[in-house]
């Protein structure tokens, strides 16, 4: 198996290209990178700047420089004994507009498309007006409205001999059935296409009349025709409308407004994303299409892995990864010569939210997840404990909010499951609800019912989703369906627990040959005489079908609890709470607060022993805030109180500049809770060096900060939102943000807050090197996202996207060589050399002692003596060889206050000592960080010589230098 010994994430895009990101491969190499890690490869919506929105699987992305620039870059890893990981996006595509052929081609024939099964449209859908047809909900406005004004309009294109229907950037093929009727004004053009149907029997005779339309239609008699034909479908007139109205009606699509999707929506979405559509494949035909480029592409030699986006979406990630696995090891023995390896095993990682204790199934024959697991961990050992109490009351006081997570995230639950998802919970309901009525037991057993039986499993259920075999729960689904199905029967009435149990057993409990739950004795006033516990007789009247409606049934309920999670834990909760915006990020629970060395140690252990080859990650291109500014805001759990005083100060300070909405001074912005953030993102991000008196660089600062308010407050759905903007709110919130940092504050706020930002800003430093240290050297394989071998300061996107200047880091690279490690540039600390210096040492020794990270075995290390617990220090091994890592922890109460450095002063640390391997007793250690080279006494190392020049070092034999 190719396994990287650490990759570098690249976000392509149409200004950043294969060429582009070719010139870098030298730098990459440079920094010790083994795999470039590319973003979507495939084509995708035009503009796009992420690439998750693929529009066809077949080509390589023309925006990207195509296949050709492709082989170029390639080419150019190859020459530096580097390989190719790519972003494989197999849950949904770019739907809408006008470049998606597969989807169109559903929208032009309906059921009988080519493609109708590539897509998961449920084309039975319980509205009449719907049956048949997929709901297209593009309309920037009502539909009535959106007619009436003529921005919906028939066209014409003459090049295909096709009729479409246009809305701004949106292009609707009608369908040829239809194109008689059209042409009323035109029989002859409109002879070829009489008595066509949508069979598909008739479809390449609709083809073969539309080549002779493109004729036809070229002469001067065509085009005066053709012209007529649109006119006389004009918006211009009564009679033109209603014509128009009349053939959308006819079509295999219904225009509609995009609020009504939430409702509405007869397929699945990405999330509640419209423009991104489910595809559905778990089919054999749509898993062969959609991968058979990838696939072609491997068995060149031109990638050597993959990363699966938002596997939890698929019908079956396990009979996906598993399928996805053979494949790739029948190909790679087709792979050049110069590619293959041993066991034809190829790198192959999911992205995967895990929670607390649930594991990656190893029966999906991944490598592992791509590393948010990993950030969870790492993220939380940065907070001190002893800050959770303090700072939780203290933002309850300040915001009016609960103190406690988990009651913002199920108070999100339900109103995404309410507002956004609610036809996605109807789809549910009505697979439950055809179980119900195909058995006389559970026949009475209503839709409404149902629903909102299974509204509420959903709402409380604490993971992404289960994973049924068979049909079957597992007993590690067990665990968690039996937490929600507990929640749910505490928050439903009792009328409603005989419904709960018998969706519990559909949803997956085993049914033997017994009655369903729902036969179990009921209070009934006309069987009054009736034993109360008599035992219900078992039904030998199921109908055959009942095992594929359970498994429908299952996957669709986890194809909804997975959205539900992320739109109402990731992008709803998280931007309402406040504890500490450090623990608000992908893949973590903000309700956990922090992570003892012991339990960090644990996770890695069982990483190390699983899933040895998972990626480690601290930043991605979703993450909400940047790996440094996490950092810096998790050293507030050192000073709670002290945290807490300066929001109050700025409050105060900050109070007329608040703004009225709606004339209201009650009812002012940006709102208690919603200002509280803000001052927490501002010390956050405040870039080390940005002088207050520096109007051009606070400016440009306020702007990304307005981005990523605006976003903020929209996601929390609170005041704003994207489905209802309050444009006066966010504006007001808007203007108090550059007045609280405009250049006349330089005597109050303006002065204050860079003052914080540097008083936290060492010990923000030192969680930052921890953090990175800990990703360079923990098992699995550590991933850099772009740019952030330097202070990554950056928001949510597209703040965390932004162009990336490696000419900088190229030329501090170079220089950085020449000067020695890291430690040599410690006292410059705020440009961020020391930290790419740390990168690229960390990655050199892995690079030059490959086996003993890609092989070797975690061995936790005891911290004994004065301040064990603000150090953390583990060891690998392999053979005879060693590696000990030692980092310094929760550092703010040992650093110098009126220091300059992020370094603890080694007489602070006293007789603190990490216990090495007897194997290392007595021996002297040199350290890549620095040029230490620590004795230890006996088997006790003490941390004032370990740690005397760095906050972090990364210590080996001589014969491991």
């Amino acid at each position: 198996m190719t396994v990287p010994r650490s990759t570098f994430r690249l976000q392509l895009h149409k200004d950043f290209t294969f060429d582009d990101a070719a010139a870098q491969v030298d730098y990459l190499a440079a920094l010790g990178i083994s795999h470039a890690y590319a973003s979507p490869i495939t084509t995708a919506t035009s503009g796009s700047t992420h690439g998750y929105d693929t529009v066809d699987y077949t080509h390589v992305n023309p925006e990207l420089g195509g296949e050709d620039a492709l082989r170029r870059f390639v080419e150019k890893l190859r020459a530096h004994d580097m390989g190719l990981i790519v972003d494989v996006v197999p849950n949904h595509m770019g739907v809408g507009g006008s470049e998606n052929t597969w989807w169109l081609d559903i929208l032009e024939w309906g059921r009988h498309a080519a493609h109708a099964r590539f897509f998961d449209v449920d084309w039975h859908s319980p509205d009449p007006a719907l049956r048949g047809k997929v709901l297209a909900p593009f309309l920037g406005a009502a539909y009535g409205e959106e007619l009436h004004g003529g921005k919906i309009k028939l066209a014409f294109l003459a090049d295909e001999g096709r009729f479409v229907i246009e809305y701004y950037a949106h292009t609707f093929p009608v369908c040829p059935v239809d194109y008689p009727s059209i042409l009323q004004e035109a029989p002859e053009l409109a002879q070829r296409f009489t008595g066509l149907t949508t069979q598909p029997t008739d479809q390449p005779r609709a083809a073969d009349a539309r080549a002779a339309l493109v004729t036809l239609a070229a002469t001067e008699g065509g085009k005066a025709a053709i012209a007529a034909t649109l006119a006389a479908h004009g918006a211009g007139s009564p009679q033109g409308r209603e014509r128009l109205h009349r053939l959308l009606e006819r079509q295999h699509f219904r225009l509609a407004w995009w609020r009504t999707a939430a409702d509405e929506v007869n397929w699945r979405r990405f999330f509640d994303v419209s423009t991104l559509g489910g595809v559905r494949v778990e089919r054999p035909e749509v898993f062969e299409a959609s991968h058979a480029l990838i696939f072609r592409l491997f068995t060149e030699g031109l990638i050597d892995g993959v990363r699966i986006d938002h596997v939890d979406g698929l019908a079956e990630p396990r009979e996906y990864c598993q399928r996805l696995r053979q494949r790739l090891e029948e190909l790679s023995k087709e792979r050049p010569e110069a590619l293959q390896h041993g066991n034809g095993r190829t790198y192959f990682v999911v992205e995967k939210i895990l929670a607390r204790g649930e594991p990656l199934r190893g029966d999906w024959q991944v490598d592992g997840t791509t590393g948010y697991d990993f950030m969870n961990d790492v993220g939380a050992l940065l907070h001190d404990p002893k800050g959770a109490e303090p700072l939780a009351r203290a933002w309850a006081a300040l915001s009016g909010r609960s103190a406690d997570f988990a009651d913002e995230a199920l108070v999100a639950r339900r109103k995404i499951l309410a507002e956004n998802l609610s036809a996605e919970h109807d789809r549910v309901a009505r697979a439950l609800h055809r179980i119900a009525r195909d058995t006389p037991a559970t026949r009475d057993f209503t839709f409404s019912s149902l629903r909102r039986v299974v509204g509420e499993i959903v709402v409380q259920f604490p993971v992404y989703r289960i994973y049924p075999v068979n049909s079957v729960r597992s007993a590690e689904d067990e665990r968690y369906f039996s937490q929600a199905l507990s929640g749910a029967r505490a928050a439903l009435p009792r009328a409603d627990h005989v419904v709960l149990d018998q969706v519990a057993q559909w949803l997956g409990g085993k049914l033997p040959d017994e009655a369903p739950v729902a036969e179990k004795p009921r209070e009934r006033a006309a069987e009054r005489g009736r034993d109360r516990n008599q035992t219900a007789q078992p039904n030998t009247n199921a109908p055959a079908s009942t095992g594929s409606q359970r498994r429908s049934a299952q996957t669709l309920f986890s194809q909804l609890t997975s959205p539900v999670a992320a739109k109402a834990v990731e992008d709803t909760a998280c931007y309402r709470y406040g504890r500490l915006l450090s623990r608000n990020e992908v893949g973590a629970d903000p309700g956990e607060f922090a992570l003892s060395v012991e339990e960090f140690h644990k996770g890695n252990l069982e990483r190390s022993k699983a899933f040895p080859h998972a990626m480690l990650a601290t930043a991605t291109h979703d993450h909400k805030r940047g790996e440094d500014v996490r950092a810096r805001i998790a050293a507030l759990s050192e000073i709670p109180d002290e945290w807490a005083a300066t929001l109050h100060n700025w409050s105060t300070l900050n109070t007329s500049l608040r703004r009225p909405v709606d004339g209201d001074d009650a009812n002012w912005a940006p709102g208690p809770g919603a200002e509280a953030m803000l001052y927490q993102t501002l010390v956050g991000c405040w870039p080390p060096g940005l002088s207050p008196d520096d109007e051009a660089g606070v400016k440009e600062l306020a702007e990304r900060v307005a981005q990523w308010q605006l976003k903020a407050l929209r996601e929390a759905k609170l005041r704003t939102s994207w489905f209802a903007p309050d444009e006066a709110y966010e504006n007001a919130c808007r203007e108090f943000l550059f007045d609280i940092v405009a250049p006349q504050r330089r005597g109050g706020f303006l002065k204050e807050l860079p003052a914080f930002a540097e008083r936290i800003g060492r010990a923000g430093a030192v969680n930052s090197f921890q953090q990175t240290l800990l990703r360079l050297t923990a098992p699995g394989v550590p991933d850099l996202y772009q740019g952030t071998e330097l202070w990554d300061f950056s928001l949510v996107d597209p703040d965390n996207r932004r162009p990336v200047d490696y000419e900088q880091r190229r030329a501090w690279l170079a220089e950085g060589e020449a000067k020695g490690p890291p430690s040599e540039q410690l006292s410059n600390w705020r440009d961020g050399r020391v930290k790419l210096a740390l990168v690229r040492r960390a990655l050199a020794l892995r690079q030059h002692a490959a086996s003993l990270f890609a092989q070797g075995e975690y061995l936790p290390l005891e911290v004994q003596g004065k301040h064990a617990d603000r150090v953390i220090a583990f060891a690998r091994h392999a053979g005879s060889a060693y590696a000990i890592v030692i980092a310094t922890r929760l550092a703010e109460p040992l650093l110098a206050k009126h220091g300059d450095t992020p370094l603890v002063d080694a007489d602070q640390w006293g007789d603190t000592a990490v216990i090495l391997p007897d194997a290392l007793g007595s021996r002297a250690l040199f350290d890549w960080m620095s040029t230490g080279a620590p004795k230890a006494d006996g088997q006790r190392l003490l941390v004032r010589d370990a740690l005397a020049a760095m906050p972090v070092a990364l210590l080996v034999e001589e014969g491991v230098r």
